[in-house]
């Protein structure tokens, strides 16, 4: 068992060849072709199983309820939204789309949230006629639109929770922190210098609507980024939501009665990283919520949080077919004759960055394997690189490859189960990959392989 970043079900046999679920992906490539998004179904139920039992645990021992919901965005299928809420957790989606897909999974709607910058009316529409459980408002704009859509219907409150940027900027590249003060998200904390008598954005959009009658405040909501390492960032956003309840409490006499911590959650991606330990975190939180709200004063509220990259991060992997295989002279520093030089081997695969663009958006670093035989040759430096018309292309900055990786190899890239196919893209007019589901030695195709006629059947000509 290769250990991570693999997921749980990965083993290399005797002769080198790597399975998932007990499938061979010589097999598995030989029955679906590639590139294919492999996902591991079993790990990734443990690993939903896991975050919610923890945080449920935790949460209990200081005396607060707790949700889970898996953050779409990362990936849904409607496979995945129907496993997912088999293991007890809800549905966040971002977008109509994604809301589309857990609603054709048959998750109901109050098990599952919409979150959005930029929500359309339609969007907006179509949560409240799905009963969604939460929407949650990014601006005072939509405060306004959201009550105007539930008075047009006359029914029911919407519920709402309020998305807040705390100022902690944590994460592992700037375009995914998304609680410091310069991004598109929610709505600050803080007040303008000098104007220390005036209402935060946030505390104004909380007054407001809780003056609207056709809406129900059910919470607060923060998210500070994804692919975060350090829990600390969790503990003192957590605290600067819970002093903001306590101030609109003090302020109206209104105690929400939810408060959302988001999600971001890091995993590993190379081998020798480590995972954040859900038990670890959730223990973490747990006391340092209770702590603050005895502080303060105030009944500890109900939580929840949005896990997505922990969840389908590590239970995917990516398969590809090795192609041209080049040497590249690399100057290695200095000036003149005498610089050193090294050689670089470009291995390149029959995907690249339209089946993972985060290693081009973001610098994403990633790992890759022979996954279809033994090799006893030395290994050499490698890239791993696409197919796409960009010098930018590259799945894999730097891993050691064996020496005789050659064209007609399998190669697999692990951790790639979020992000990958949620991103992916038809540049150059290449098909998208299917996503394959493997458990207990079947597999089963979640979303198939897009085909030139689909691409074709777009264009109106």
């Amino acid at each position: 068992m290769p250990g991570e970043p693999w997921s749980s079900g990965v083993r290399r046999g005797p002769d080198g060849a790597l399975s998932v679920g007990g499938v061979d992906v010589r097999e598995l490539a030989a029955a679906q072709g590639t590139p294919a998004y492999v996902l591991d179904e079993a790990d990734l139920r443990e690993r939903a199983r896991s975050y919610r039992r923890a945080f449920e645990t935790a949460f209990a021992e200081v005396g607060a309820g707790v949700d889970v919901y898996y953050a779409g965005k990362a990936f849904l299928s409607v496979a995945v939204a129907r496993w997912l809420h088999a293991e007890g957790l809800r549905i966040d989606t971002a977008t109509g789309g994604e809301l589309a897909v857990a609603l054709r999974a048959g998750v109901p709607g109050e098990h599952v949230g919409l979150h959005g910058n930029n929500k359309s009316d339609a969007e907006i529409a179509r949560a409240l006629d799905a009963g969604v459980g939460r929407i949650i408002v990014d601006s005072l704009v939509e405060v306004e639109r959201v009550a105007a859509a539930a008075r047009a219907r006359g029914g029911a409150p919407a519920p709402v929770m309020l998305r807040v940027t705390t100022g902690v900027h944590a994460g592992g590249h700037e375009y995914i922190s998304t609680a410091h003060e310069d991004q598109k998200f929610g709505l600050s904390l803080a007040t303008a210098p000098g104007a220390q008598d005036e209402d935060s954005p946030a505390m104004t959009a909380l007054l407001a609507v809780l003056a609207h009658p056709e809406l129900e405040l059910l919470g607060i909501h923060s998210h500070i980024g994804s692919q975060i390492l350090d829990p600390s960032g969790f503990e003192v956003a957590a605290r600067k939501v819970l002093e903001l309840r306590a101030a609109l409490a003090a302020r109206t006499g209104f105690l929400v009665p939810e408060v959302d911590l988001g999600g971001g959650y890091g995993i590993a991606y190379l081998p020798g990283e480590v995972s954040l330990d859900p038990d670890r975190i959730a223990k973490d939180i747990a006391a340092s919520v209770a702590a603050t709200s005895a502080e303060l004063g105030t009944p500890l509220p109900r939580f929840s949080i949005e896990p997505g990259r922990a969840i389908v991060g590590p239970a995917g992997l990516t398969l590809y077919t090795v192609g041209t295989v080049k040497p590249v002279r690399v100057a290695g520093g200095g000036a003149g004759p005498e610089a050193e030089t090294f050689v670089r081997t470009y291995v390149s695969i029959d995907g690249g960055m339209s089946d993972n663009i985060r290693p081009a958006l973001y610098g994403a670093d990633y790992h890759a394997e022979l996954a279809n035989r033994l090799s006893d040759a030395a290994p050499v430096l490698a890239r791993v690189v696409g197919k796409h018309c960009e010098s930018g292309d590259i799945v894999v900055h730097e891993v050691l490859l064996p020496g005789d990786v050659r064209a007609g190899d399998l190669l697999a890239v692990p951790a790639t189960g979020a992000y990958g196919r949620s991103m992916a893209s038809n540049y150059n007019h290449v098909p998208r990959p299917p996503v394959v589901a493997v458990a207990e030695g079947e597999t089963r195709v979640l979303v198939r392989r897009e085909t030139e006629d689909d691409l074709l059947a777009l264009d109106l000509g």
